[in-house]
């Protein structure tokens, strides 16, 4: 098989778009952390901006994303039993790279989804649907469309934007704490103290103002993420191809829309679109798109 390098395609320079989005926002939000800073010593702005940015490197440590970065994803260690079952997967896909397969930290996220997400450098996270209900060629389809996120470099502006959005959320719940106290100061000593009254509700209002700016600036890139994530997807699909497991990726998709069909006739609802990541392109599109290529592009064939 062809050996599958990094390189930096289309899919992870369109997701720099969250990134965008996020900096004004983030460079605001590091100005209110910066101020106790500059009451304290002679540190500038630009210098603590600036070391608040590239202290993000740390995130693409192999070590940080073990104990830190998965936690921070809510994704958690594997089992004893899923740990096994995922190395008979995992050592086919990177043997078909001639990647060290100690390169990368596995993680499980308890999911119903196919697939979940790679993210930093090394971290690959799996859904424990994918281990409990696919078999190991098609467990290893999964895996191979993971590491060609990190081959293709479309974990770059992920765990930039992880990073970026951090100090962003903080001050948002701290900002909707404040206004919670504020409010009740305010109500607190209304009866006796009309100004009081005022300036509480004022206060509180300019909390709220700000906090949402931060969660609005939140849901932009979250929204921009999931569009630009689509063309990921599909270009990890092409990769997968490319690497001999896009037959294994297909038999999975397959696994799941038969399950998705199952549930939802079982239960007569929609549930069964939970199978699918929300920011993933609709499996049917996948596996049309998977058998185009299968019958153009495979090397195999």
């Amino acid at each position: 098989m062809t050996t599958a390098r990094r390189q930096v395609d289309s899919a992870a320079i369109s997701a720099l778009a969250p990134v965008a989005a996020l900096l004004p926002i983030w460079l605001i939000a590091i100005a209110i952390l910066w101020l106790p800073f500059w009451r304290l010593t002679d540190v500038s702005y630009p210098l603590f901006a600036f070391a608040a940015l590239a202290l993000g490197i740390i995130l693409f440590s192999k070590s940080i994303q073990r104990i830190f970065l998965a936690r921070l994803l809510s994704a958690r260690k594997p089992t004893t039993k899923e740990t096994a079952t995922l190395q008979k997967s995992w050592r086919r896909v990177a043997q078909a790279n001639h990647a060290s397969a100690q390169s990368f930290v596995l993680a499980v996220v308890d999911t119903q989804d196919i697939n979940a997400f790679a993210s930093g450098g090394h971290l690959v996270v799996v859904s424990s649907y994918a281990i409990n209900e696919l078999n190991e060629d098609e467990l290893a389809g999964v895996l191979a469309h993971e590491l060609s996120h990190h081959l293709g470099s479309h974990t770059v502006a992920l765990t930039i934007a992880q990073w970026l959005s951090m100090p962003i959320l903080l001050l948002a719940r701290v900002g909707f704490i404040l206004q919670r106290l504020a409010e009740a100061i305010s109500n607190t000593f209304s009866s006796r103290f009309a100004a009081l009254k005022f300036f509480g509700l004022l206060i509180s209002a300019a909390l709220t103002v700000v906090s949402s700016l931060f969660v609005a600036a939140l849901v932009v890139a979250q929204t921009l993420s999931s569009a630009v994530g689509h063309a990921s997807e599909f270009q990890a699909d092409r990769r997968a191809v490319h690497m001999g497991f896009g037959s294994e990726l297909l038999k999975a998709l397959q696994h799941v829309e038969d399950d998705s069909r199952r549930h939802a006739s079982q239960q007569n609802s929609s549930q069964g679109d939970s199978l699918s990541v929300l920011s993933h392109p609709p499996a049917k599109e996948r596996i049309l798109q998977l058998q185009v290529l299968l019958r153009t592009e495979d090397p195999f064939r």
